[in-house]
């Protein structure tokens, strides 16, 4: 059995990042409104934050980045 040629190779590997990327866009966007939910129930992101194990900035970080791709895909 003969191997692809690598062109093929490189195009089937460039659709598979492009599919990954994507799935992670879509979660990345899910996992901010849960967090966004989670500060509604909870009241602060400190307070998501503790309970999740996470750092405050790093929860604070994913809710504004998701808050910041959502504005400039609406303008």
């Amino acid at each position: 059995m003969e191997a692809k040629p690598w062109r093929d190779r490189v195009r089937e590997e460039d659709e598979l990042v492009e599919q990954l990327q994507n799935l992670v866009s879509e979660s990345a966007a899910r996992r901010a409104a849960a967090l966004i939910e989670g500060v509604a129930e909870l009241g602060t992101v400190a307070d998501v934050a503790r309970e999740l194990g996470k750092s405050w900035n790093a929860v604070d970080a994913a809710i504004k980045k998701q808050k910041k791709k959502r504005q400039t895909t609406t303008e």
